[in-house]
């Protein structure tokens, strides 16, 4: 087993870590990789409605409340790190269940994505939900954490939905650029898709060197010992994807991700975002 590159799961206190953990578990057991399950616990500070803040009180008063304003900071702090030993032993049990032989466990205080860029030199790949804790309640339907989580790391990153399925069959989104010939090579070269059929898919606008590109790309997944299929299908590329996914039954899309600068996301919107909406099906994000 290669004990240098992990597979990193990133959870939170949600139905959806459950996912995450079957889908990271997965991933370790065909890659021979060690899994970590990683809690990060937000250090956004909690204020009490209760306690006066005005800013009237005498000195030994405020003096007064900011110890008591410490000591339930230090509770709450506690407890939330209780809280997260438990929930991370239990998705530390689900993984050796589901056969993975090394799981480790550890909690982090800080943001999310400054947590996993710290992270990255001994990881392989990230795992992490689309959706988190907060989707129970705003019922959103994309992270607000994935982009920013995703913008933050150079490794690959599986993006899982609800539920699991072990993916038997796999589709890249293919454009000729470096980025998806990275991917192509990624594939190509990892445990991870040994054994699965890739349908190569070039859609969007027509290019003359499309056809240059399809035949490196078939040719390097054939080498590797992958059964391909390329295919060239013009037309809007977030339908011709979510089409192919639907019409081919496939389980895991790889691709590439938020190319473009956060300012121009901000105004132009995101072909990114619009695809994970789309294709509802775990999804290995490239950068």
């Amino acid at each position: 087993m290669n004990t240098d590159n992990k597979v990193l799961a990133c959870v939170d206190q949600s139905a959806f870590a459950d996912h995450v953990t079957d889908y990271a578990a997965w991933a370790a057991q065909r890659m021979a990789a060690p899994l970590e399950l990683l809690h990060v616990i937000d250090r956004q500070p909690e204020t009490s409605a209760s306690q006066d803040h005005s800013g009237s009180l005498t000195p030994n008063a405020q003096e007064s409340l900011l110890g008591e304003l410490t000591e339930a900071d230090a509770l709450r702090s506690k407890a939330a790190r209780e809280q997260g030993r438990l929930f991370l032993n239990r998705l530390r049990e689900r993984a050796l269940a589901a056969g993975v032989q090394t799981v480790d466990v550890r909690q982090r205080l800080g943001h999310l994505d400054e947590t996993l860029h710290e992270q990255q030199d001994g990881v392989r790949l990230f795992v992490l939900g689309r959706r988190g804790e907060s989707a129970q309640s705003t019922q959103r339907d994309l992270g607000r954490n994935v982009e920013r989580v995703v913008r933050a790391l150079d490794r690959p990153i599986l993006t899982v939905t609800d539920g699991f399925k072990a993916p038997e069959r796999i589709l890249i989104a293919f454009d000729g650029s470096s980025i998806t010939r990275k991917g192509v090579e990624m594939v190509a070269g990892s445990p991870l898709f040994r054994g699965l059929p890739v349908h190569l898919l070039m859609a969007g606008k027509a290019s003359q060197d499309g056809p240059k590109h399809m035949a490196w790309a078939t040719a390097k997944l054939e080498a590797a010992g992958l059964g391909v299929v390329g295919e060239i299908v013009p037309g809007d590329r977030e339908s011709v994807i979510a089409q192919a996914i639907q019409s081919k039954r496939i389980d895991l899309l790889v691709m590439g991700a938020y190319t473009h600068s956060p300012v121009r996301s901000l105004f132009m919107g995101s072909k990114t975002a619009d695809l994970l909406r789309s294709a509802r099906i775990p999804t290995l994000l490239l950068r």
